[in-house]
Order: structure tokens, then sequence, then C-alpha cells
């Protein structure tokens, strides 16, 4: 049976489509508990009936973004793997850096969302959750820090985190961040992926095939 998440993501210009937009960018500028239905039918123009009629109540409607969110980045990651293999280490991880940043820059309630998931200090205790250890997990596997059939050693994983982490860091605190430093949005972004290349590309490159 064609689920609600279903239907918007087969009609992106539908009303369940729109609702769901608009609600992964407040949860993810509001967090789940500073999130209204109110405020996300008032961000569409809509009434808060219509909300619910298409999307039930506010926990469905996170899960639905949850599991949206979780499928953008199973997908891009799939990507990304497909672009960088076969290359040595040190390629795999400035492409990756490339690819990452550019596209949590064009979905930035993603790490929104993630952080105030994993950094808030208020949580729900119920429904779906993002599933990063799995993420973190396929990464350490595409660039080679384990082979197939091979758990994750912490170490390795520990160093994918730092990366993703900085990646958040720098994404969700673009606005915050770009007049400290006095750059403007894409002078920012090159600058961005710049230091995250000078500080990761050379320790994973001059430690290629070493054990982890």
């Amino acid at each position: 049976m064609e689920t609600p998440l279903d239907k918007a993501r087969r009609d992106p210009e539908s009303m369940k489509a729109r609702i769901l937009t608009a609600a992964r960018r407040m949860f993810g500028e509001y967090g789940f508990h500073g999130t209204t239905t109110r405020m996300i039918a008032t961000k569409v123009g809509i009434d808060i009936s219509t909300l619910h009629y298409h999307w039930g109540n506010k926990k469905d409607l996170y899960e639905a973004v949850i599991l949206d969110i979780n499928y953008d980045l199973r997908q891009k990651l799939n990507r990304v793997e497909r672009q960088i293999h076969g290359r040595p280490l040190g390629e795999r991880i400035a492409i990756s850096i490339d690819q990452i940043v550019d596209f949590l820059l064009g979905h930035p309630e993603i790490p929104n969302l993630i952080m105030h998931r994993y950094f808030g200090r208020t949580r729900e205790k119920e429904g779906l959750d993002f599933i990063v250890p799995e993420f973190i997990s396929d990464i350490v596997r595409s660039m080679g820090l384990s082979t197939d059939g091979e758990a994750a050693s912490s170490r390795a994983m520990l160093e994918i985190l730092t990366i993703m982490n900085s990646i958040y860091g720098f994404i969700s605190g673009a606005n915050f961040f770009m007049p400290m430093v006095n750059l403007r949005k894409k002078e920012y972004v090159a600058m961005v992926k710049e230091t995250l290349k000078f500080m990761y590309v050379p320790p994973f490159a001059q430690n290629e095939g070493k054990p982890r």
C-alpha cells in the first residue's frame, strides 16, 4: 500500500509534498519540540486541518521527514560511492568532501536536524531515528577503511564521524560563521571545502593501507 511519503515523493507538486518540504525546513530550524503543526501549516499557507488530513499528527509528519531524509542521504552516498570507487584514498576523501558539502548546503535541514537530534538536550522518546551509524559504516567501507564483511572499527568510524561532524557544524553554523570570518556565501563554501581538505586529506592519504 502506498504511504503518504510515497505519494509525496511521486508527486513533488502535490499538497503532501509541499507540506513535507515545509516540515523539513521547520523541523530543521526549530527541532521537533520547537516546531508546531500550526507553524508548518502557516508556512505552506493552508489550514491546520488540511495538514492533519494529509499527514496525521506532528509525530507522523516528523517520522515522514526522518524517512525522507534517510532516503535522500542514502541515495547521495550511493552516488558518491560510485564516483570515488577505485581512486586513491586522498582523492576519495577530497571528492566526498566536495560532494557532501554541496549536497548538504542544498539541504541544510539535514545537518540541522541531525545536530538537533544528537546534541540537543531534549529528545522525542518514540518514533524513527536517523540511521547515522549505518551511514558511517557504509562510508568507512566506501573509503576502504574496512573490507566487505568486516565490521567497521571504532577508530575508523570516529575518523569518519570527525569529518562528517565538521561538515555538519560548518553548514549548520554558516549564518553565524560567515560574518565572523568576513566571507560571503560563495567564498565561505569554497573556504570550508579547502579547509576540510587541508585538515583531513593528508592524514588519510599518508596512512592509506594501514590497519585501523
